[in-house]
């Protein structure tokens, strides 16, 4: 092993040096390569280099025709190192979409929830408090939550009632808070602002977000009670929060998927079947593709089963909590989240997922219920690039609910509005177009 890192290294400096040499013949004016057509190796070394230390440049003067010459290169040296070859061929702000990186990219899924959020505190509302004033590349970007400003002053004063306050049982909204006019939100830059956090591995396009569409998608459960119609499961069951307790599965997200299915089961009737077991013990890398197996087999031994939530939780800087006041109970804010399956540079072919329309309308109908009946309860979706294992199942949702500094508390208060907000999407009840 140390043998191959020598001469890795040795070759890496050894293409630095030709390359160098190329650069300066070139600059110093010779006329012969283009005339007679620059020579492969000469083209191939120069562009390595490029990539590997000058990005940018290399994008701004490679044409569409010599990159597919370089790629084809690229992969046939380095097929047995897809790492390397994907560290010297990846832009700056891309993803490369290659078979090879497979495994790499499992690994990306399995420890996505890792990243951090951008700071907020600057955010404007307008007058409905509900749509970010801010630029469209800001509100990409961020990932938001959607505060408001009487939600805000009402945590203000849950903060100061004294420790005897009685907090009040759930109540579920019977009218809207807020009614969306979806007319102003035809375009997709609109949608985008109101409804989308897009994370810099991937772009959307209107393609994937047309209100109209996503409204249109029919997301009411089909068949009846007597047979399992909801699996809940958890990719990431370790996921604890402030106060859980160490061993105690009660206390960790697992805990707070078996009160929301007791809810869903119990309040809306629904059969719900609670899937516990752990894909990673051991480590986050390859959760999903370790719990791929399982459900596949779940959804094949059980096929009156409709719906598929992942409930996971956020983790987020120690000093931003994603709490709200909601009756009189701190309840923790939580945020549908969608992969694409596709990077910046297109398609993720070996991720393909027929039901990528069905998951992203139904993240959008609850999305937009949440903020009609509870609104600053549900943060912006998020969007990102992998598959998550959304792809088995058309109604499909990953939650991520609260974050590592939420206590129990506040994750298990977010399970009533959450239920009814997906008794009032799998009724049919909303949206109302």
């Amino acid at each position: 092993m140390d043998m191959k890192k020598k001469l890795l290294k040795i070759i890496i400096i050894a293409l630095v040096i030709i390359s160098a040499f190329f650069i300066l013949l070139e600059m110093a004016g010779s006329q012969r390569e283009e005339e007679s057509g620059e020579s492969v190796l000469s083209r191939w070394v120069q562009d390595m280099t490029l990539g590997t230390y000058l990005p940018a440049v290399r994008m701004i003067s490679q044409g569409e025709g010599e990159k597919i010459t370089s790629d084809m290169y690229d992969q046939w040296l380095f097929a047995e190192y897809p790492v390397l070859r994907y560290s010297l061929a990846a832009g700056e702000g891309e993803e490369v979409a290659a078979e090879s990186d497979y495994a790499r990219l499992l690994m990306m899924e399995g420890s996505d929830e890792d990243r951090k959020s951008i700071d907020e505190e600057d955010l404007e509302y307008d007058e409905n408090a509900m749509h970010l004033e801010q630029s469209l590349a800001d509100a990409m970007l961020a990932e938001n939550g959607m505060y408001l400003e009487n939600q805000a002053a009402g945590q203000d004063e849950m903060e100061e009632q004294p420790d005897e306050t009685v907090v009040t049982e759930f109540v579920p909204m019977q009218d809207k808070s807020y009614s969306y006019k979806w007319d102003e939100l035809s375009d997709y830059e609109s949608l985008v602002k109101a409804f989308y956090a897009v994370d810099s591995t991937t772009k959307a396009g209107d393609e994937l977000l047309q209100a109209d569409v996503l409204l249109s998608k029919d997301m009411r459960m089909q068949g009846g009670a007597d047979q399992p119609q909801i699996l809940i499961y958890h990719t990431h069951s370790q996921e604890a929060f402030a106060d859980s307790i160490a061993g105690d599965e009660s206390t960790s997200i697992v805990g707070v998927g078996e009160y929301l299915s007791s809810i869903l089961r119990e309040q809306y009737g629904y059969n719900v079947m609670h899937h516990t077991e752990s894909y990673d013990k051991e480590s986050r890398d390859y959760a999903y593709n370790n719990s791929l197996p399982a459900l596949e087999e779940l959804l094949a031994e059980y096929p009156s089963i409709e719906v598929v939530i992942d409930l996971h939780r956020d983790a987020m800087p120690e000093e931003k909590r994603l709490v709200m006041n909601l009756q009189g109970r701190p309840t923790a804010q939580f945020m549908f989240f969608n992969g694409l399956s596709r990077t910046t540079k297109g398609k993720i072919e070996y991720l393909d997922n027929p039901y990528l329309e069905d998951n992203l309308a139904f993240s959008f109908q609850m999305q937009a219920a949440c903020n009609e009946y509870y609104p600053g309860l549900a943060r912006r979706v998020y969007l990102k690039a992998y598959r998550y294992n959304m792809h088995l199942c058309p109604k499909t949702l990953l939650i991520e609910l609260g974050a590592q500094n939420n206590t129990v508390e506040e994750a298990m208060n977010a399970c009533d509005p959450l239920a009814h907000v997906l008794d009032l999407v799998l009724s049919g009840q909303e949206p109302r177009r």
